[in-house]
């Protein structure tokens, strides 16, 4: 079962800059594991990330498998720089990010 994840996260106050490097650090394992970026965006002013990740096979269980991966462990955590996280599996509308 493909899927798509929107994530958006309010961070820190002055801690955007520490979060973006930990969540850079975080792709190459998430790729291993079959993830994609589709998009990501920095809302400087209000202090939110936003992204979009996808997975075209089975996403629960490939999201199981990476965050009790070894490597994962191995990798900063960019959660806490994260005040709150607000994720949810969202249907694509546009052609252009349909699963």
């Amino acid at each position: 079962m493909s899927g798509v994840q929107l994530r958006r996260y309010e961070i820190k106050p002055g801690e955007m800059d520490a979060f973006l490097v930990a969540w850079r650090g975080i792709l190459p394992v998430r790729e291993k594991f079959g993830f994609s970026v589709v998009c990501a965006f920095v809302d400087t002013e209000g202090s939110e990330f936003t992204w979009v990740v996808r997975h075209d096979g089975d996403f629960p269980a490939a999201e199981k498998d990476y965050y009790a991966s070894p490597d994962r462990a191995a990798v900063t955590n960019p959660a806490a720089h994260i005040a709150a996280a607000h994720v949810a599996m969202v249907s694509p509308e546009l052609p252009s990010v349909a699963p």
